[in-house]
């Protein structure tokens, strides 16, 4: 199933160095990829999903003194697993949950006020990095997304399928510069995804603590 972003987030002026704890209890939607199909999440403290044979991700516009942020970290936890899949290959890469960050170049963050969630496909501007639980990948290999442009988007393996709960530490900046080389631009949106539809297997997961930097 087709899993890779199209989102377009409100943004205007500089990037800031600032950042901080990301909240899920506001601000974040739901965006279907299939008219029939839909996770079920749920926004508080932490950000829960189910996902039953289905897929679609949760997505939240960032404010402007998390732009610039560099690194991340999180708590996720998976009570029930997709199988193991090949994540680069297109309509066979279910895993249990993702977290996107998306990167655009500073100098064009504010043409991009007001645009629709899909204005950015096809966008060659764009950056994504996925990182994922799920798949059998060796931790911390680049995965060239096999959905939008080439080049516009990789997942990151930090979990193979299973089940387990974890704390990440990811340098946001090293693993841009690994997957698309040189810096990265203004971060302006994230979201969560669980995709289980290539399976028709369930998942049980949840994912707080986010805190930009």
């Amino acid at each position: 199933m087709r899993i890779m972003l199209s989102l377009a987030f409100v943004v205007a002026g500089a990037v800031s160095a600032q950042a901080g704890p990301v909240s899920f209890e506001t601000g974040w939607q739901e965006q279907r990829l299939s008219l029939f199909s839909s996770n079920a999440y749920g926004f508080g403290e932490t950000l829960t999903l189910v996902s039953e044979g289905s897929v679609s991700i949760a997505w939240t516009r960032l404010a402007r003194e998390n732009w610039g942020s560099r690194g991340a970290s999180w708590s996720w936890r998976v009570d029930q697993s997709v199988p193991p899949t090949d994540l680069s290959v297109k309509g066979g890469d279910d895993r249990n949950i993702s977290l996107y960050f998306v990167f655009v170049p500073e100098t064009l963050a504010p043409g991009l006020e007001g645009a629709g969630i899909r204005s950015l496909l096809g966008n060659a501007d764009v950056r994504i990095i996925q990182y994922a639980w799920g798949g059998n990948h060796a931790t911390g290999q680049v995965i060239p997304s096999p959905y939008g442009p080439p080049g516009q988007g990789v997942t990151i393996a930090l979990r193979q399928a299973g089940t387990g709960a974890f704390d990440e530490n990811v340098d946001l900046a090293a693993d841009y510069a690994r997957a698309f080389g040189g810096a990265p631009g203004a971060l302006i949106g994230l979201a969560v995804s669980g995709d289980s539809d290539d399976t028709r297997s369930v998942i049980r997961a949840a994912l707080g603590n986010l805190v930009l930097r």
